[in-house]
């Protein structure tokens, strides 16, 4: 197909080629023999059948360096006081905690790219995936000469899974020192039973190959005391948090650690409030409020070029919102996971009673980039949206995330994560 069409465009690839699909064999391999354990295939299988897309999605370069430059252009204003002492002076005590130079791990830049260009449509801090993705680019089957003249420079060598353990090692150097890092706990609530829990085993794998001791707790195995962050006997050093209590409300250990200043915790309620409330939207998306914290031009030109317009829900503006929801998706401020969220054209009155009396905020609604599955999709032309991980302003990696429905889910036969690949101008 490629060769038959020099001038093919990412868009063109995305609607119709599947020249690149996942090699089950291969990812078998990448999960056990080179970044898991005997089983880990199986255990994936079983709790996540539809965790893995069917095929890439491709981008342009420019639309990548646009993704780098929105990364960007959000660590510089909220590197600006103004626009710190505005979150944080709103946000809940723990948040204005000191996090002792800790940047937090995993943030999650989620965008749609397609025709439109592309468009920053929320913010994680405890982006889940990473991992994964560092299985699945190792699990790529080519099928077309000319992509397999391009394959050897997207192939993936175990870049990621690198990139990811300085990471670490730069997050305990900057609030730490010189220490050796010796112990971690991934936490999550009930994390055996969490969707994404084969990740957490993948991340206490890649910790041990470096030397570094690991255990996957639930916050309420652990224990404050002594000056110490104890699990079962062993003293932890870092906390890698995976929970959705953003703000350690009903994680007591962890938070009383946290705030006696003897755990590096990753990500940290902090970085949420900076970052991840989706208030900030709001904020990022006004032309108004950018000139009142004095963010230079060029920067407020690539925000408000590439953030849908974004406001909170209230008394004062239910009637118009209303009104236009057709053109509008609403999300709960502190929500995760699509989880609660609605497109304005589904909305009953029911549902936006509950809208009205809960912290939410509409934006402006933006098609997701379409992606063709050739696999045991029900419905092969599936929606995708694309997640920069990134850390201390730059993007490590780039994953799509492909699905059916108004939100990702990791329920669409042929869907799930996905590589991103360059192709074009």
């Amino acid at each position: 197909m490629l060769d038959d069409q020099p001038l093919v465009t990412a868009e063109d690839l995305n609607k119709s080629c599947a020249c690149i699909s996942l090699e089950r064999n291969a990812l078998r391999h990448a999960l056990e023999a080179e970044l898991g354990s005997e089983g880990m295939y199986q255990l994936v299988a079983e709790r996540c059948p539809h965790v893995f897309a069917a095929q890439p999605v491709y981008v342009t370069q420019a639309q990548e360096a646009q993704i780098a430059a929105v990364v960007s252009a959000v660590e510089t204003v909220v590197a600006m006081p103004a626009y710190r002492e505005a979150v944080l002076a709103a946000a809940p005590p723990i948040a204005r905690h000191s996090p002792g130079g800790a940047r937090s791990v995993f943030f999650g830049y989620d965008f749609h790219v397609g025709e439109h260009g592309i468009s920053l449509i929320e913010i994680n801090t405890n982006a889940g995936g990473a991992m994964l993705n560092a299985a699945l680019a190792r699990a790529q089957r080519v099928c077309c000469p000319a992509v397999e003249r391009l394959f050897p420079a997207i192939r993936e060598d175990g870049g990621v899974e690198q990139r990811i353990m300085d990471m670490f090692r730069r997050e305990w150097a900057a609030w730490r020192g010189p220490r050796p890092l010796r112990t971690v706990a991934i936490v999550d609530e009930d994390p055996q039973a969490q969707y994404l829990y084969p990740e957490f085993l993948l991340f206490q794998k890649m910790f041990e190959r470096n030397g570094v001791r690991a255990v996957i707790a639930d916050p309420s195995e652990l224990r404050f005391h002594d000056g110490a962050l104890w699990k079962d006997g062993v003293v932890i050093d870092l906390v890698y948090n995976r929970l959705t209590d953003f703000m350690l409300a009903f994680s007591d250990a962890i938070r009383e650690a946290y705030l006696a200043g003897v755990i590096l915790l990753t990500p940290h309620p902090q970085a949420h409030a900076l970052y991840a409330d989706k208030r900030n939207l709001a904020l990022l998306s006004s032309p108004t409020a950018l000139a009142r914290l004095g963010v230079p031009p060029t920067v407020r030109d690539i925000l408000l070029d590439t953030i849908p317009q974004t406001e909170i829900v209230s008394a004062d503006n239910a009637e118009r919102l209303w009104e236009t929801r057709r053109r509008l998706f609403f999300k709960p401020t502190a929500g995760f996971g699509g989880r609660a969220a609605y497109r304005g054209d589904k909305i009953t009155k029911r549902v936006w009673q509950d809208i009205l009396s809960g912290d939410y905020v509409a934006q402006a609604l933006v098609a997701p980039g379409e992606r063709l599955v050739q696999d045991e999709a029900e419905t092969p032309l599936l929606k995708f949206d694309v997640r920069a991980y990134a850390y201390d302003g730059k993007v490590q990696s780039l994953a799509a995330r492909l699905y059916q429905g108004q939100t990702t889910n990791f329920r669409t036969r042929g869907g799930g994560f996905a590589p991103v690949y360059t192709w074009g101008s």
